[in-house]
């Protein structure tokens, strides 16, 4: 009889290795889930020029570890 093993789910939805900016084509550093469905990935760059507008439509998102999205400040505040 053979194994076969299975991975474990992902936790998390993080931007991955070559995926671009829906903006500019730079790479993605930001994957945000909206309330309506879908998502959006963004390069830090224009992450953090949108996030004030992200941060009402967002349900969730997921920032590549080396990166600091504006909008994790302005999600705490509004809390």
């Amino acid at each position: 009889m053979t194994s076969t093993l299975t991975p474990p789910p992902q936790t998390e939805e993080r931007p991955i290795a070559g995926e671009r900016c829906d903006r500019c084509s730079a790479a993605a550093k930001l994957r945000v889930t909206l309330a309506e469905g879908g998502d959006l990935v963004f390069c830090g760059h224009h992450a953090n020029q949108f996030a004030e507008k992200l941060v009402p439509i967002a349900i969730d998102f997921h920032a590549d570890p080396e990166f600091e999205w504006r909008g994790t400040d302005l999600m705490a505040s509004e809390n």
